[in-house]
C-alpha cells in the first residue's frame, strides 16, 4: 500500500537538481579547475544566497521547517528559480504557509453546472481535469480530438496514464516530448502541494515502473503549470491540428482546471475544427440546445474517428 511521498526527500532532490543545472559562469564564478559535482557546489550556492554553508546544508537535507521566508527567498534567487519553482520550494520547505497539508482531499466530483458549460461550448474542445490529472468531464468535440474517454474505465481517464502508457493516445501528439514534460511538471507541483496523497504516490510509482520516458523526465524535478500555450495534435482523419489552449482554475473547486482549445481564425486547423463541429451537429438534427441529452449520451453518439 502506498504511503504518499516523503516531503523531505522531495525538497532535497529538488534543490540538488536546481543547483546542478547552474554553471559557475552563469552566476559570475570562475569555472577553472576540475569540479567534483555538476553545477554549483553547496558552498558556492550558500555564498550566493548569503547564508552559512551549514545553514544551507540543513535546508538541502530536507530540514526546511525552521527556515525563514527571507532565507528561502534568497535561496530561490540564487538558484534562479522560476515563479512556479519558487512556489514549489515554499510548499516543500514550509507547507504550513499553504494551509493544512494533512487535510483529507474531498472526493472529486464535477458540478452539473460545469458539465452544462462544457456542453454549451460549441466549436471548442474542452475538458476538466482534477487531482492527478484525472479527466472529470468533457464535451463531444473533445472526444473527436483526443479520443472517446467514455470508453475507458474511470481509472484510465487520466492524462498522465494516457500520455505515458497508451500508444493510441501518444500518437495524437505531434509534440509528444513537450506534452510529456508538461504532464510531469504538473504532477511535480501536485507532489509538493499534497505529498501525503497516497493515490498520487501510487500513480507516480506505476508510471515510474512502466514508462522509461516518465522515469527520465521525473528525475528532472521540473515544477510548473502552463496556463496557456499551443498544442500540435495529429487527428486520425483530418491530419495535423495546431490549437491554442487556455487552462483556468474553477473558483470553488481549487483542484479542478478547465482546459479549452481553439484554432486561429483563417487557419487550416480552424477549417478542420469547423468540419468536426459540423459532423457533430448532424448527429443532433434539429434538437435545440435545451433538448440535448446528458453528457454520457453525448459521448455515446459521437462519430468516432478511425483509430490511429
Amino acid at each position: 500500500m502506498s504511503t504518499g511521498l516523503d516531503r523531505r526527500t522531495e525538497l532535497r532532490e529538488f534543490l540538488r537538481s536546481r543547483r546542478a543545472r547552474l554553471r559557475p559562469e552563469d552566476v559570475g564564478l570562475s569555472a577553472s579547475g576540475r569540479r567534483r559535482v555538476p553545477g554549483l557546489s553547496r558552498e558556492e550556492l550558500a555564498r550566493l544566497a548569503g547564508v552559512s554553508f551549514a545553514y544551507y546544508t540543513r535546508l538541502e537535507q530536507g530540514r526546511g521547517d525552521t527556515m525563514s521566508v527571507e532565507v528561502l527567498d534568497a535561496v530561490a534567487r540564487a538558484l534562479r528559480l522560476s515563479g512556479d519553482e519558487h512556489a514549489h520550494l515554499f510548499r516543500l520547505a514550509r507547507p504550513e504557509l499553504h494551509g493544512n497539508r494533512h487535510a483529507v482531499p474531498r472526493r472529486q466530483r464535477l458540478r452539473p453546472g460545469v458539465q452544462r458549460l462544457l456542453d454549451a461550448l460549441d466549436g471548442v474542445p474542452a475538458y476538466v481535469c482534477g487531482r492527478r490529472l484525472d479527466v472529470l468531464g468533457w464535451n463531444r468535440l473533445a472526444t473527436t480530438v483526443f479520443g472517446d474517454w467514455s470508453r475507458l474505465p474511470p481509472r484510465e481517464r487520466n492524462l498522465s496514464r494516457l500520455v505515458f502508457l497508451s500508444p493510441a493516445a501518444r500518437d495524437r501528439f505531434n509534440d509528444l516530448e513537450a506534452t510529456m514534460l508538461d504532464i510531469v511538471s504538473v504532477l511535480r507541483v501536485e507532489a509538493g502541494t499534497h505529498p501525503e496523497g497516497t493515490e498520487l504516490a501510487a500513480l507516480i510509482g506505476e508510471l515510474t515502473e512502466r514508462s522509461n520516458d516518465f522515469r527520465r523526465l521525473w528525475a528532472g524535478h521540473h515544477a510548473r503549470r502552463r496556463g496557456h500555450g499551443v498544442q500540435r495534435l495529429r487527428h486520425p482523419v483530418l491530419g495535423e491540428l495546431t490549437l491554442s489552449f487556455e487552462a483556468m482554475g474553477l473558483h470553488g473547486d481549487p483542484d479542478q482546471t478547465l482546459v479549452t482549445y481553439h484554432a486561429e481564425p483563417g487557419s487550416t486547423s480552424r477549417k478542420a475544427m469547423s468540419l468536426l463541429t459540423g459532423r457533430l451537429l448532424t448527429t443532433t438534427g434539429a434538437q435545440s440546445s435545451t433538448d440535448l441529452p446528458n453528457n454520457r449520451s453525448h459521448r455515446a453518439t459521437v462519430p468516432r474517428p478511425e483509430r490511429p
